[in-house]
């Protein structure tokens, strides 16, 4: 792979860590890499294999869009943010997380109803 793209790779996880808040220690400890692998990853002067790179961007709801210069639009970048939070929290969590985005849904969908019917009115 050409430098260039493994730079472009790097500068990708890196503003994508950044966006999340973490420091490369927190990314590290939460995607199971060494910090070392995350810096090297970042500064381009890592071409990571697939084993490595799919926990990094998993946690922080990269998808291949992001890796590969397609522009998603910002409700996607905001979805695929969250996503790697949720993929970070444990089963349990994770449960409590759908639970309550399953109930808020219904809530913002009856609600929705309600406003159409009341303007067919």
């Amino acid at each position: 792979m050409p430098v260039d793209k493994i730079e472009y790779l790097g500068a990708c996880i890196r503003t994508a860590r950044k966006r999340c808040r973490l420091t490369q220690q927190k990314l590290a400890d939460q995607s199971g890499v060494s910090v070392k692998t995350i810096r090297n990853i970042e500064t381009g002067k890592m071409n990571p294999s697939y084993e490595i790179l799919f926990p990094i961007i998993n946690r922080l709801g990269l998808s291949a869009s992001d890796l590969f210069h397609v522009s998603p639009d910002e409700q996607e970048e905001e979805i695929q943010r969250f996503i790697g939070k949720f993929r970070s929290c444990n089963r349990t969590n994770q449960r409590i997380l759908l639970g309550t985005l399953d109930y808020l849904a219904e809530q913002l969908l009856a609600a929705q109803k309600e406003s159409n019917v009341e303007n067919l009115e």
